[in-house]
């Protein structure tokens, strides 16, 4: 079976710790893909940044 988790943060530091953190958890050979995306807009005036990650693996 195949599974996904997203992770969605503010900071890409933030975001890398989630996804290694996850990623020290699977298993050899669980991996299959992580898709990763960067957003940004702005709002009143400040510039906000969205970064998010999709992990793709089996269970």
């Amino acid at each position: 079976m195949y599974k996904v988790k997203v992770f969605d943060k503010e900071h890409e530091k933030d975001l890398e710790t989630a996804v290694n953190d996850f990623l020290a958890r699977l298993k050899d050979g669980q991996l299959i893909d992580v898709k990763y995306s960067v957003a940004a807009m702005e709002s009143e005036g400040e510039q906000i940044y969205c970064f998010s990650a999709m992990v793709i693996y089996r269970t």
